[in-house]
């Protein structure tokens, strides 16, 4: 009984930081209008709603959308793990059902407990213990990512960080597959992140322990054929194109110190970034983080230097700095950018360029350095005299509160149409589920619904319901396949052919062919046009 005071934050304090960044109403499971408006977190549930629904699913994969080739769930930015968690309830769980809250309330949950994890058995008293969770646990960084809530699984970093910490945690193959066989389900750039921590921990068992080599080297391939065939069974190997942007959302060299929005700091100024730097090159640390980070950095000169073998030494951590460097200048990529300008750039050979396309976001991959950073920082502070390290931690956590509050206003904002937002703003019509129902499948044209990707989620949504499939899908990965398919059918309708039982949706203007006219008519002010298939047992 003594103990449950001592743990109650690690309760309250994911609830208190989801109450001040979200709305509660997200956690209504059924309340899924909030989301279908064009969003990451719209197609994230979008994919859950389709497998959930298809009659005859693959494993994390559907043929609801993107028929007839079907689309792994991971490239519809959906959570795989969630998804193997919601299936079994699915005969219980409502027709329309989204877990988005969900899984932003436990990744703060988790998160605050890896936190604790990691810092307990530093802090000198309660006061450090709960100021360094809520600064290691509360970054910027993680809140910035709600609206593609699969990377709030900040946790994972942390997990990694946790397991690295233990010499005998870190030794161990058997707890790092399971963290990476979890993080292979989550998202594969938090993959990237993970699997350059646990490098770390095998480079160190090489280096101390080199008569364990094939041993040691074996479990890492066993760990690697484990990630490839979880990533096979995902879709990862298909054949797709690519993108040739890497590079296009790196990390601006002023990005720890630049919140970059006008709204996520109260003292500090925001300076513009260039398209695409300024979301997924987001790195800013807190006013009150990048007071501490300095302070920590001169206090360590002066305190005394623990034994390396003993319980506040950092000096394990040298073995993260091979992995720790590669990631930021992957982050930074070979076009740097400093407030919002372009620095001379280097181009990379194409061959190299193609090999990165998988990491093209690759402003994200300095998280963990961030991490890395804050907990060094955070056990540098734990070894000063406890009243003087009490009453530093309680000022920078008072700070860098005061200096994220308007980020908290501003992230909430975003969630306000849960309270009262209708589940279909732009069909509206009761006809549509008619329409939908009586259809073998559905195409949109052109087939590009990043075009209008609010009325393909709504559509989306009513056919995967009704288990109708859709012939386009917005995935992060374009099979090529696909895509000669979707040039194919598109090409065939401007030309005036339908297909019987096929409900076509024009998007972005796309003009109704003259052979066609007759046939097109406006739902909810969009052209639609559907001929009935004689033989279609709809």
């Amino acid at each position: 009984m003594r103990a449950a005071p001592t743990h109650l934050p690690l309760i309250l304090l994911p609830l208190a930081l989801f109450g001040i960044f979200f709305h509660w109403q997200i956690l209504d499971i059924g309340n899924v209008g909030w989301l279908l408006h064009g969003s990451d977190n719209g197609e994230n549930a979008l994919g859950l709603h389709a497998w959930l629904h298809d009659p005859a699913p693959g494993f994390l994969r559907t043929s609801l959308l993107g028929a007839p080739e079907g689309t792994g769930l991971l490239f519809t930015d959906s959570n795989p793990l969630l998804a193997l968690i919601a299936f079994p309830l699915r005969g219980v769980l409502p027709a329309d059902t989204q877990l988005i809250g969900w899984w932003i309330l436990a990744c703060l949950i988790l998160q605050v407990v890896l936190a604790w994890l990691l810092l307990r058995r530093h802090a000198p008293n309660p006061l450090t213990l709960w100021c360094g969770v809520l600064l290691l646990a509360a970054l910027p960084t993680l809140f910035n990512r709600f609206i593609h809530v699969n990377l709030m699984a900040h946790w994972l970093i942390l997990w990694a960080l946790w397991r690295f910490d233990d010499p005998a945690r870190s030794g161990s193959n058997r707890g790092w597959a399971v963290l990476i066989a979890v993080t292979a389900l989550i998202h594969s750039y938090l993959l990237v992140m993970v699997g350059a921590i646990w490098a770390s921990a095998m480079l160190e068992r090489l280096w101390k322990d080199r008569a364990a080599a094939p041993r040691v080297l074996g479990e890492g391939l066993a760990m690697i054929a484990m990630v490839a065939a979880v990533a096979w069974t995902m879709g990862v190997f298909e054949s797709h194109r690519p993108s040739g942007n890497y590079g296009a959302f790196a990390m601006p060299l002023d990005a720890l110190w630049n919140p970059g929005v006008d709204t996520y700091s109260a003292f500090l100024p925001a300076i513009e970034q260039r398209p695409g730097r300024g979301f997924e090159g987001f790195q800013y640390l807190g006013l009150g983080l990048l007071i501490l980070l300095p302070l920590a950095a001169l206090a360590i000169r002066r305190l005394p230097r623990p034994a390396p073998d003993a319980p506040n030494s950092l000096s394990r951590y040298v073995w993260l700095v091979p992995a720790l460097v590669v990631l930021t200048l992957l982050a930074i990529s070979s076009y740097p950018d400093l407030a919002g300008r372009m620095l001379p750039r280097w181009h990379l050979p194409q061959e190299v360029a193609n090999a990165l396309d998988a990491i093209r976001a690759s402003g994200r991959l300095f998280w963990p350095v961030a991490y890395v950073a804050v907990l060094a920082a955070l056990r540098i502070a734990y070894r000063l005299p406890d009243r003087v390290a009490g009453v530093a931690l309680l000022a920078v956590t008072v700070l860098q509160a005061a200096d994220l509050a308007p980020m908290a206003r501003a992230v909430r904002s975003q969630t306000i149409a849960a309270v009262a937002a209708p589940t279909f703003a732009r069909t509206r019509a009761p006809e549509w589920d008619r329409l939908v129902r009586q259809s073998r499948d559905i195409a949109f044209v052109p087939a590009d619904v990043t075009r209008d990707l609010a009325l393909f989620q709504e559509i989306a949504w009513r056919a995967a319901r009704a288990q109708v499939p859709v012939r386009s899908v917005y995935a992060a990965r374009a099979s090529i396949e696909a895509e000669r398919r979707q040039a194919r059918e598109t090409a065939s309708f401007r030309a005036g052919t339908l297909v019987p039982g096929r409900l076509y949706v024009l998007i972005d203007g796309e003009p109704v062919p003259p052979r066609l006219v007759g046939s097109a008519y406006r739902l909810d002010g969009v052209a639609v046009i559907f001929r009935a298939d004689p033989s279609s047992p709809r």
